[in-house]
């Protein structure tokens, strides 16, 4: 017996047994006699197929195939009817019934409906499988139990279902943007299509288009004599991730803003109109509202693609997080380097707690992998991670007391206390660039994606 459920929804018991008898060896079937009472059985056990007829007591069946499938939108349903009547057949497909059959019934006939709905099934949840796998092995940067991972990742999963809406991804060095593009494309449509990756910082700038949109044999001096195809065209139905999207070039930012307009574009050299089918998935650490005040950065590609943006938290902005990171990457380098580290001795774990990131992620990985790489011990400690010169101490000097008001014995809720102070600054930055989000930025020396996260975190605080 497989794992499938499978639901008989029939007011004839000749039906209903039949059926039953027929399937039961193979799969988990339930039999009911009225859409309701199916209905009622459904949130304890959710269906993978539902035989549904259509002439039903009560409730008939194309009343309540919208209602099934609003518990569950990927449930498959085949409608039975005892009489080929297109107007119903088409109205029930319509609705997401993925095929019917006609009474009398033919068991073998059946079977074969059951069979390649339950294939499409087994696929489908082998794709998850394959997608969760990816996810999990590729993005340590998101273990965590803070609010605001939880929060992106809900995001990411929401604005990833889209084939094809362009994604802007905005956060600091080191926090992941590449790891969130890898996710976008994994739990996309797109799932079995190609992710093709550019760091367009990487590329020299005269040769940035013609890596992109590829080039005819001899289109310019030292090319192919075979001509290129290039990087947008190499990502059909798949995903184009553009990393560091800031440092393209005037010619390239236009080029490009016209292929997510239209879908296509011609090859450097060539006459030829290509189209091309992806998502575009870009990624910056640049302030592109700066770039765009200094004319430096297209406008209108700017809004075309971040028709969905993601801002990646910093782990200075997520520091509950830092210690369950710490300890995965101990696990994981452990593995590689075959070593038994029992974990993080107790002034470590503080330190850890006290330091900032700059690097964020990537910078929390260098340094677990450097120290699980050379310890000596049976735990991390400050010496092994490079900490031993961060003293707890030294966290109060140059603080003039006489700035802050004492802290009382009942002690204080500091949470709280950051928040008024955030909301006391933000609010003067604001009122001082007269609302201009860029100017009140600068003036609290915080780049503006950061400047509007944050923003964003005391206005739902």
């Amino acid at each position: 017996m497989t794992e499938f459920v499978i639901y008989v929804v029939d007011d004839e018991p000749t039906i209903r047994e039949g059926v039953s008898s027929e399937l039961e060896d193979d799969y988990q079937v339930f039999s009911f006699e009225t859409a309701e009472d199916a209905l009622e059985a459904f949130p304890e056990n959710p269906p993978d197929l539902i035989l549904l007829d259509i002439e039903l007591p009560g409730m008939n069946g194309t009343e309540a195939l919208p209602k099934f499938r609003a518990l569950k939108a990927d449930v498959l349903v085949i409608m039975i009817t005892a009489y080929e009547d297109i107007k119903l057949v088409i109205s029930s497909m319509k609705q997401g019934a993925r095929d019917y059959i006609v009474k009398p019934l033919h068991m073998e006939a059946l079977e074969v409906a059951v069979a390649n709905a339950l294939e499409t099934i087994r696929l489908r949840k082998e794709i998850a499988a394959l997608q969760e796998k990816q996810i999990r092995e590729n993005l340590p940067c998101f273990i965590g139990e803070s609010e605001a991972i939880h929060d992106i990742m809900d995001y990411i999963g929401m604005v990833a279902k889209s084939p094809d809406t362009p994604i802007l991804i905005l956060g600091d060095t080191g926090t992941g943007k590449e790891l969130i593009a890898a996710t976008i494309h994994h739990k996309s449509p797109n799932f079995e299509g190609p992710l093709v990756t550019v760091n367009c910082a990487a590329i020299p700038k005269d040769l940035l288009e013609s890596e992109l949109f590829g080039y005819e044999k001899g289109a310019f001096s030292g090319a192919s004599a075979t001509g290129k195809r290039g990087l947008i065209e190499a990502a059909h139905n798949g995903t184009l991730f553009l990393d560091e999207v800031g440092d393209l070039n005037p010619e390239a930012q236009a080029k490009l803003l016209r292929f997510m307009e239209s879908g296509e574009f011609y090859k450097v050299g060539s006459t030829v109109k290509q189209t091309v089918k992806a998502r575009i998935v870009s990624a910056t650490n640049r302030d592109l509202d700066e770039m765009i005040t200094n004319n430096t950065f297209r406008k209108d590609l700017y809004f075309r693609l971040g028709v969905v943006k993601i801002q990646v938290p910093s782990l200075n902005e997520r520091k509950e997080d830092t210690i369950l990171l710490a300890r995965y990457f101990l696990q994981v380098f452990n593995e590689k380097f075959g070593k038994a580290l029992t974990g993080i001795d107790e002034r470590a774990v503080e330190l850890l707690k006290l330091y900032v990131w700059s690097g964020n992620v990537r910078e929390l990985k260098n340094m677990m992998e450097r120290a699980v790489l050379t310890a000596r011990g049976t735990e991390l400690t400050p010496e092994d991670l490079g900490l031993e010169k961060i003293d707890r101490g030294r966290v109060m000097e140059g603080i003039d007391d006489k700035r802050f008001p004492p802290l009382p014995p009942t002690g204080i809720d500091i949470t709280e206390v950051r928040l008024s102070l955030d909301r006391f600054y933000f609010g003067k930055a604001m009122e001082m660039a007269k609302g201009n989000e860029t100017r009140a930025a600068k003036l609290l020396n915080l780049k503006h994606h950061t400047f509007r996260y944050q923003l964003k975190k005391i206005s739902d605080a």
